[in-house]
């Protein structure tokens, strides 16, 4: 029983990770954060209206999603010491879809269609899909050039929309904790999302290459990114909740 114990993989993935191997630290770190603010979101729903409860539903389920896969992740790193790049988009194309949800779901006080909803889930999913084209498809010659670029017009989308068109009217007009979350996470889309392209290019070939000399690991990028972006996420809109609440 005791042999069986020890040979567990999981027991044997942990032993394997090193004092220096920073993407395992990251790894396995991001997973439990995400963990624990996935408890905190679920068990702090029954605070609030119903208004509110499905954002922080939603928050809840963009970290339990990604607690989910960086256990993966984490273990497939412990095995090959290879980017787990298929399990990563795979994350990112459930998670950030719900990232924009949020939007939507905070300026439905607003007045706020579902066709706004819509927009920001394809732009997201095209700027998703064409990156991973860029990653992990064509990742050779001009390719990671081209469909980086066709990924990061998307982004722009997004920033637009949310920053300058018909997003931020909708947070202007509501105005009070509503507008003071948007423009919050208006800042993690513009900053905290920016994250992400520096690790594309840190990983794929380009005129950008120089940024792969500079010690950049484009998973260390990841994984931070993650953490600050989804968790922070979550807490923008349990913030903006706490303060409508108070307010009433």
């Amino acid at each position: 029983m005791k042999t069986m114990f020890l040979n567990m993989p999981l027991l044997a993935d942990v032993s394997k990770i090193a004092t220096d191997d920073y993407v395992g630290f990251t790894f396995f770190v991001g997973c439990m954060a995400m963990m624990a603010a996935s408890a905190f979101f679920f068990l702090s729903m029954n605070d609030f209206d119903k208004k509110w409860k499905t954002s922080i539903l939603v928050s809840g389920l963009i970290t339990f999603i990604a607690a989910v896969h960086y256990w993966y992740m984490r273990d497939y790193w412990a095995a090959f010491e290879e980017s787990p790049t298929f399990f990563r988009y795979v994350d990112w194309v459930l998670t950030v879809p719900l990232m924009c949800v949020e939007f939507y779901l905070i300026l439905k006080v607003a007045g706020a269609r579902k066709s706004l909803m819509w927009k920001l889930i394809l732009a997201s999913v095209v700027m998703l899909v064409t990156g991973y084209f860029g990653e992990a498809v064509y990742n050779t010659g001009s390719g990671p050039a081209v469909w980086g670029l066709i990924s990061g017009i998307a982004y722009f989308y997004i920033v637009y929309e949310i920053w300058l068109g018909s997003a931020k009217k909708l947070a202007t007009e509501a105005g009070g904790a509503v507008l003071k979350a948007h423009k919050l996470l208006c800042w993690f889309v513009l900053v905290g999302w920016a994250i992400y392209p520096l690790g594309y290019m840190a990983g794929t070939p380009g005129w950008y290459d120089g940024l792969a000399n500079l010690g950049l690991n484009m998973d260390v990028i990841y994984n931070i990114g993650d953490a600050i972006n989804k968790i922070g996420f979550g807490l923008v809109v349990y913030g903006a909740a706490i303060a409508a609440r108070d307010k009433n």
